[in-house]
């Protein structure tokens, strides 16, 4: 993979040099594990999507809860494997403080790609936010904190169907421009159902913010009912014709699980068709559907293999 970072630093490209890249961005995303078993599970599937990963990242718990975690599995990563690596980052229940901490942790780290986030409410969605007292309300804040306190690329959340606190969709591309003002450079949506939604936001943006690249998240889904699980978590619809396409083989897990990566291959298919930078797959911490649909892609004459 050709370098497309500056002389005299670190060789691995950065995450907005590899969205605008001919082909497409396969990415993936990855929690930490809770135990000894489960980090196992993580490393083998980091291992198998390398060869075909343009990045991953490792998310952020709330309130800081899997914080340390989150700083060791990425840096580990990072020193261990090939790929380019992000880390999230969250408002919640931090001090500025503390979050300048974390943000040496990564630097000591090598991590130079951050994922900015201001996190739901500490009493979950639908429930007031509050910010720390000693701490940041709004994720531009957090960009503009880590922009500022070294040489990383910062990427942040955007939600294809609306914000849950959002009044309109007019609301969240105002919001969007402003991290992108902040200096955030791309974002990555939370999981899509309903491609016309991603396609409305991304086109919004770029009529004031060309530069600025709008990733789409997907699940592909390999149990009934994890759509839904995975919808009241982050505050998104459930598009009805994907519901209704798994409540119709609901009673076969393997039909279920067949039908899940057609449906995800199909949004993939049609984002990347419209323009769409590359595909973010939240994996669960298991590489296996995931790399089906990007197989799959692959097969198709307007998705070439990544070089």
């Amino acid at each position: 993979m050709a370098d497309d970072r500056p002389a005299g630093t670190s060789a691995r490209p950065l995450i907005p040099h590899l969205l605008r890249r001919t082909e497409p961005s396969f990415s993936f995303e990855f929690f930490p594990p809770k135990d000894d078993s489960a980090e196992a599970v993580l490393w083998e599937s980091i291992r198998r999507v390398e060869p075909v990963a343009a990045f991953v990242s490792v998310t952020y718990g709330a309130g800081g809860s899997t914080r340390d975690r989150t700083v060791r599995i990425t840096g580990e990563i990072e020193a261990r494997t090939t790929l380019t690596t992000m880390a999230h980052l969250t408002c919640v229940g931090a001090s500025v403080a503390q979050l300048r901490s974390v943000i040496g942790s990564y630097a000591d780290a090598g991590i130079r790609n951050v994922l900015a986030v201001r996190g739901d409410p500490a009493g979950g969605l639908g429930t007031p936010w509050t910010p720390h007292p000693d701490g940041l309300d709004h994720a531009d804040q957090l960009v503009g904190l880590v922009r500022g306190l070294g040489d990383f690329t910062v990427g942040v959340g955007a939600f294809p169907d609306r914000h849950p606190e959002s009044a309109s969709l007019a609301d969240d591309v105002d919001v969007l421009v402003r991290k992108a003002d902040a200096g955030a450079e791309f974002a990555i949506t939370q999981m899509v159902t309903d491609v016309d939604a991603y396609l409305r936001l991304r086109d919004e943006v770029a009529a004031r913010r060309p530069d600025f690249q709008l990733v789409p998240g997907l699940l592909p889904v390999t149990v009934y009912g994890q759509l839904e699980r995975m919808t009241k978590l982050n505050g998104q619809p459930l598009a009805p014709a994907v519901l209704e396409r798994l409540e119709a083989v609901r009673d076969d897990p393997a039909a279920v699980r067949a039908e899940g990566i057609a449906v995800c291959t199909e949004h993939a298919e049609r984002m990347l068709q419209e323009g769409a930078p590359g595909v973010h797959f939240i994996t669960m911490n298991r590489s296996t559907a995931s790399l089906e649909v990007v197989g799959n892609l692959r097969r198709t004459a307007d998705v070439p293999a990544a070089s």
